[in-house]
């Protein structure tokens, strides 16, 4: 069995103690992490804040070469990051899956060498000049969850080095060995102190936002949590990127070919078996075509295999943990009894892992669970409307606001249609699409601030404006 080490000061260390990883798919252990303490937190603190001064004053194409490097070493691990990502998360090693997140990772890293920290000239004339400087905030405190664990812990680490913070990681303890792993990699890169990673239990996260010594903190993960995150940063009034929850609706509208549509409706609402905050969670669908959608979307369920992500033949995998297993157990049951259709699935597996079937369920509405709450799971809901005017009001009747889809043949319909949606990103005839390049980020509950591009850099950066 083997042993992930954190990482503080650039040196490896081990804590007193060790928690088991378990993998989904099997409930063997995956791997042991290091049970940190508040004194390994502190330690790890104490790194980042004595590295920043010098790593801050490097020329700012040292840094670019750095993630250069970074996305380098990661791809050159590929194959053994991405068996690691499927022990602790149980999804496919194949298509959108482990190697998928490896290969995103690297693509994130390396685009960041582009972005820029030169000064923005708001006035250079014979009256004067004035000029706006970036200039990095100090020690950045990171905490990941389970679903993404390697990619999302680059989100927060590589545009931090890029803009010259320091920065300490702390990933959920449900599947923090490929992080652990990762940032090992890092810091073959990287000068002592710049990325440390702390691992153990939820107080370690909490008492990170509240610490005098880290000035930012980036958060992905559940509203609930991000309200408490924001809560305990306030009296330090660090900055904050908060990337939370989402309820997406897709709205089909009904001038589609439904098996045009049905594959990029199916992987809108199933990649990484439904356990992603962009991804698509409720479905309106227009009278006229609704059944037919239906219908396509339960012949193409029937063709995705479901199972263990180190068979190369499977697509789709378990549900990370138990906790979200039982969730899903719950919206489908309390959908049913509400008189929701159920088109295929419905019944949790029974065997060892925590398997549940790709699930469709029919005829329900606004105000069941299923289709009010983020279930973060294979289950969609799909909601059949009339009114156009109708549907876009009851897909705005909810807290979140991560992102959306209109799917449709007029694609000047469609962005129109897309602007009255109030959310983040909006696609068009396909859902949850990112790039390195283009700012992402909620609005109402789903978050604060954007992550990617260059928008997403200027979030880890002070503004200085030099007028003169």
């Amino acid at each position: 069995m083997t042993d992930y080490p954190m990482i503080i000061g650039g040196e490896t260390r081990m804590a007193d103690s060790t928690f088991d990883v378990t993998d989904p798919a099997t409930g063997d252990v995956a791997g042991q992490a290091p049970n940190g303490t508040l004194a390994d937190l502190e330690d790890a603190v104490a790194a980042a804040k004595a590295a920043f001064p010098a790593y801050a004053a490097l020329p700012d194409e040292t840094r670019r070469g750095y993630c250069s490097q970074i996305a380098a070493a990661i791809e050159a691990e590929t194959e053994a990051l991405a068996q690691l990502i499927t022990r602790e998360t149980g999804k496919p090693l194949q298509g959108l899956g482990s190697r998928f997140e490896v290969g995103g990772a690297c693509g994130w890293a390396g685009y960041a060498a582009s972005l820029s920290m030169e000064p923005e000239m708001i006035q250079d004339d014979n009256e004067g000049r004035v000029a706006m400087h970036r200039k990095p905030v100090g020690v950045v405190g990171s905490i990941t969850p389970w679903n993404w664990p390697m990619l999302i812990a680059i989100w927060h680490i590589i545009p931090a080095v890029r803009s010259g913070n320091t920065i300490v990681v702390k990933p959920s303890p449900m599947a923090p060995l490929s992080t652990l792993r990762l940032v090992e990699i890092i810091n073959t890169i990287l000068p002592a102190g710049v990325v440390n990673v702390v691992t153990g239990p939820d107080e370690i996260g909490a008492a990170m936002s509240a610490h005098p010594d880290i000035a930012k903190m980036v958060f992905t993960g559940s509203s609930a949590t991000g309200v408490k995150v924001m809560r305990s940063a306030a009296d330090t009034l660090k900055k904050l990127t908060l990337e939370l929850g989402g309820n997406d609706a897709g709205i089909v509208l009904p001038d589609v070919d439904p098996a045009e549509i049905a594959e990029g409706l199916f992987w809108g609402a199933f990649i990484n078996t439904g356990q992603t905050c962009g991804a698509l969670k409720r479905l309106y669908v227009h009278d006229d075509v609704y059944d037919a959608v239906c219908d396509e979307l339960t012949k193409l369920t029937a063709a995705m295999p479901m199972g263990s992500g180190l068979d190369e033949a499977n697509v789709l995998g378990p549900l990370q943990n138990r906790m979200q297993f039982d969730k899903v157990v719950a919206l489908v049951e309390d959908a049913k009894a509400q008189g929701g259709r159920v088109l295929t699935g419905g019944a949790p597996s029974t065997g060892p892992g925590n398997f549940y079937p790709i699930t469709l369920v029919a005829d329900v509405d606004n105000g069941v669970p299923l289709v009010d709450e983020e279930q973060f799971g294979p289950a969609l809901p799909i909601i059949r409307y009339s009114d156009i005017d109708e549907v876009i009001a009851r897909a705005n009747d909810n807290p979140n606001g991560l992102g959306g889809s209109v799917w449709t043949r007029d694609l000047e319909k469609g962005r129109a249609l897309a602007l009255r949606l109030e959310c983040g990103s909006v696609w068009i005839n396909a859902h949850g699409a990112i790039r390195p390049d283009v700012p992402f980020g909620g609005t109402k509950q789903s978050g604060l601030g954007v992550e990617f591009g260059q928008a997403g850099l200027d979030e880890y950066c002070d503004r200085q404006v030099v007028f003169g």
